[in-house]
């Protein structure tokens, strides 16, 4: 009965790591799909750091 017991418990160990690398999977593309859509858009975001640039001659 020893083993039996190991295997379920083996078993559904590896059930929860596949179980949050899905979850975490599914959080990466949610968070790219939200950085995706503005782009396109004219009245998307707009970057307030001027600093970024230098002023013209």
């Amino acid at each position: 009965m020893y083993a039996y017991e190991l295997y379920r418990t083996t078993s559904a160990e590896l059930i929860r790591r596949a179980d949050a690398e899905r979850e975490v999977g599914r959080a990466r593309r949610a968070l790219r799909a939200a950085r995706r859509t503005g782009r396109g858009d004219p009245k998307g975001r707009v970057v307030k750091d001027r600093a970024r640039f230098v002023p013209a001659a």
